[in-house]
């Protein structure tokens, strides 16, 4: 009986003999008023069985009746080296008692132990056959819906699991459908679905293209980000691997087949396909179509990007609910920020008018140097004082002796603003509720006072 359920369940035999040996220990336990520890072992060629009572081998206890916790199934070391002459605490003491009879209480329990072992030995062959297909597109058959949340069958008996949360919001599913989801991670549990898949991971419509596009599947163009607003917009980036193709007409397909068979799959979400580039600044650019970009400052210290746009072209950049912002933002990896152009280019006239009027105050320079720098992009005295000298000659008006003369003058200034900020330290006197303040040093307190934080209320606002 063993050889045919192993062979009909696919499981291995010696796993179907331990769980009959599990059933007789439970229904030996069953034939004592108290619980015992018995062990069952079953001779795998003729079917005999022998059974043993168990004890483990402890200490005395002073704290319980008779020195022992569990008089049943423990053993003092003096009794145990009676039977046993080298027995250690912590050792098994074995006698063999007579075996029950393989009745129907027995065959009952067997069976309910038999069915648990079968179960789980079945979902860890569910997982070890998908454990490495995590990634990949899987497609089944809806068989349930609970909630919001979806039960596939993908045949063989293996269900997958789509969350309420991985499904595309507001699409229609029904039992009987056929789904198409990206596995996105395979666990072993006890109890409830093993295999979790998602419709709403960008990874999902990165796998659509390369299954649509024979030149994505060969590697021929790259995909190299995806973003999806699920259901609604999403943004995938593509370079070719070749020169001689164009990466943007080949994933949309003649008359859009391609990019329509993905969106089709995806509930009719609306895809755009932007050009991959080298520069950073020209990818932001393409991800933001199809709103036109008049101008850019990058702040790459926060990774992050201001984008001035015509002012009838805001909405369109920014798009509903800041979806088109949003979705270039993750495809680009780049914080961006849209602007008004208008008010740029004022913010931008009044800051260059600050820096004009820093460098004619700092430097001494007349008006005209001063707008000089100010275009070709200096906005520190820092900066002229320590940019390479061959980078300031590249400037058209610009002759080696005034280079020279402009960085000494720029040094100049920041050693004087360096001084007198060391005499504003020195004169700074913090009040002694900061001093006394807990956390608190010395040089922390003289430099916060040099700020204009001299008391802790000051700190406090």
């Amino acid at each position: 009986m063993v050889d045919v359920f192993s062979n009909e369940k696919e499981i291995d035999k010696e796993t179907v003999f331990q769980a009959v040996e599990s059933a007789l220990e439970a229904a030996t336990s069953k034939r004592y008023s108290h619980n015992i520890r018995s062990r069952v072992s079953i001779n795998r060629k003729t079917g005999d069985y022998d059974t043993f009572r168990c004890w483990e081998v402890v200490e005395a206890d002073s704290r319980f009746e008779n020195d022992l916790e569990f008089p049943h199934t423990q053993m003092l070391l003096d009794d145990a080296r009676n039977i046993k002459s080298d027995a250690e605490v912590g050792d098994v003491i074995e006698e063999q008692i007579d075996s029950i009879e393989f009745g129907r209480i027995a065959a009952q329990t067997a069976k309910q132990v038999i069915i648990h072992k079968v179960r789980e030995a079945e979902r860890q062959k569910i997982v070890e056959a998908y454990k490495d297909r995590v990634g990949e597109l899987i497609t089944g058959i809806v068989k349930r819906i609970e909630k919001g949340s979806v039960y596939l069958d993908l045949g063989g008996h293996v269900e997958a699991y789509i969350s309420k949360e991985d499904m595309i919001p507001r699409e229609s599913v029904r039992i009987g459908d056929r789904v198409r989801g990206y596995l996105k991670s395979v666990r072993s549990e006890q109890r409830g679905p093993q295999l979790f898949v998602s419709r709403a991971a960008a990874e999902l419509l990165i796998a659509l293209f390369r299954l649509e596009v024979p030149e994505v599947g060969e590697g021929m163009i790259e995909i190299k980000g995806a973003a999806r607003d699920p259901g609604s917009r999403a943004k995938i980036a593509v370079k070719a691997n070749d020169p001689r193709l164009d990466p943007v007409g080949a994933c949309v397909g003649m008359r859009g087949s391609r990019v329509q068979a993905v969106s089709n799959e995806l509930a009719g979400e609306r895809i755009d396909i932007i050009l991959w580039n080298d520069s950073e600044a020209q990818f932001v650019i393409n991800a933001m179509a199809p709103a036109e970009i008049e101008s850019i400052i990058i702040d790459e210290d926060k990774h992050c990007m201001d984008l001035a746009v015509k002012s009838d072209n805001l909405s369109q950049a920014i798009g509903r609910g800041g979806q088109n912002v949003r979705l270039a933002t993750e495809l680009t990896g780049w914080e961006l920020n849209v602007i008004d152009a208008s008010k740029a280019e004022a913010s931008s006239g009044a800051e260059a008018e600050i820096t004009k009027k820093l460098f004619i105050d700092e430097l001494g320079v007349d008006d005209e140097v001063a707008s000089i720098l100010v275009e070709v992009g200096f906005n520190s005295i820092e900066e002229i004082a320590y940019v390479p000298v061959n980078e300031m000659l590249e400037i058209e008006e610009f002759d080696k002796e005034l280079v020279e003369e402009l960085k000494n003058r720029a040094k100049d200034a920041l050693l004087i603003s360096a001084i007198a900020s060391e005499e504003k330290i020195e004169a700074a006197e913090p009040a002694s509720d900061l001093l006394e303040m807990e956390g608190m040093d010395k040089d922390l307190a003289y430099e916060m006072a040099s700020h204009g934080i001299l008391t802790m209320e000051d700190l406090a606002d």
